[in-house]
């Protein structure tokens, strides 16, 4: 189904469906036995910083269980340590692993598209090399802040490349381990591949990794094997501010804004004149757009409480930004806010505006 197409108020109720979907998928006996299965074997936490283009989607990629694989998303990848609230949440998310005897293997990612380069981040104006060299920064800011040994924190630089799929790693040596030049049948010689590649990161962690680049082999070839359009024009009709949208893994359906920078407005406006775009050219239909925040909690009572005021503050900041800036696009603005319980992944509506 074309969902782009469709009357905002039947978009709208389908992406609902979808959340639900998604945490009915992750709820489900055979996912959780197969996260407590996959979580026995490979202990090492997996986090990754990445754009929030929807067809970044490691878990799919990897062929990892839903609920492994921790996302950070943010419009075009763009992240920086020194942001007061990213470094809240990615200290959190390190001391909780620790609390509970796991190692952290960072990926920061960049993407791009052998195909056409403006399939690429346009984030960074399609520009791969600079998409490249704001990873490299990253991952010194989290050798800055976890230290150098890697002993805990592993920072590994990877790019994406969206067009088949396929992870590219980058060691600090200049070394290259790009996964389109093997095939499944490769995967018994990874280990000594990941060895030499990175002889500093700990045994366990490189046992771990493994999974994540032998199931990219196989996704690959599942691709490769298939006829999958790759020159899909951007058609978002929504914007995400928060986190907790892992549902909305699918290409060419949302901007989405994490929580991090310190100006939000920024990546607001840049989002709202994609959205005008999109309509003023007749990507999607002009009768209306979304802009949902989101924000997790961990239990009921006070976390759940702070989550609503958080989230009802994101959509307000965001809707007044867009009414100021861009007053035509703002009468045709459905505001939703919401809270996602992080157990379940269930998406809970808090409360809806109409167009204004």
């Amino acid at each position: 189904m074309d969902i782009h197409s469709k009357p905002i108020a039947d978009r709208i109720d389908w992406l609902f469906e979808r959340a639900r979907d998604y945490s009915a998928q992750f709820c489900s006996p055979d996912d959780w036995l197969a996260r407590e299965r996959y979580m026995a074997r490979h202990p090492t936490a997996v986090g990754v910083l990445k754009c929030m283009d929807g067809r970044i989607n490691l878990a799919v990629t990897t062929q990892t269980p839903l609920g492994i694989i921790q996302p950070f998303r943010n419009l075009g990848g763009i992240f920086d340590l020194g942001w007061p609230h990213l470094g809240e949440i990615l200290a959190g998310y390190v001391q909780r692993c620790v609390h509970d005897g796991r190692r952290v293997l960072l990926i920061i990612t960049y993407h791009f598209s052998r195909g056409s380069k403006k399939r690429g981040c346009a984030g960074f104006d399609y520009d791969t090399e600079k998409a490249m060299a704001h990873t490299w920064h990253i991952r010194s800011q989290v050798e800055a802040v976890f230290g150098t040994g890697h002993a805990t924190v592993y920072p590994l630089v990877c790019g994406f490349e969206t067009d088949e799929d396929a992870l590219c790693l980058h060691a600090p040596n200049g070394g290259l381990l790009d996964l389109s030049t093997l095939r499944p049948d490769d995967a018994g010689t990874l280990p000594q591949r990941i060895g030499e590649l990175y002889p500093d990161m700990p045994e366990q962690m490189r046992h771990d990794l493994i999974p994540l680049l032998a199931g990219n082999l196989r996704h690959i070839d599942g691709v490769r094997k298939t006829q999958r359009r790759t020159d899909i024009e951007h058609r978002e009709w929504m914007i995400c501010l928060g986190r907790g949208f892992d549902f909305l893994h699918m290409p060419n359906l949302a901007l989405i804004i994490g929580p991090y920078s310190p100006d939000l407005a920024d990546p607001v406006r840049k989002a709202a004149s994609i959205i005008e775009a999109n309509m003023r050219l007749g990507r999607i239909p002009d009768d209306g757009f979304l802009l949902l925040a989101s924000v997790p909690y961990e239990d009921i009572g006070v976390d759940r409480a702070r989550a609503e005021l958080k989230s009802a503050f994101m959509a307000n900041f965001a809707a007044e930004v867009i009414r100021a800036e861009f007053p035509q696009l703002a009468g045709k603005m459905h505001v939703r806010n919401a809270v996602l319980d992080w157990r379940s992944r269930r998406l809970e509506l808090i409360s809806k505006a109409p167009a204004t």
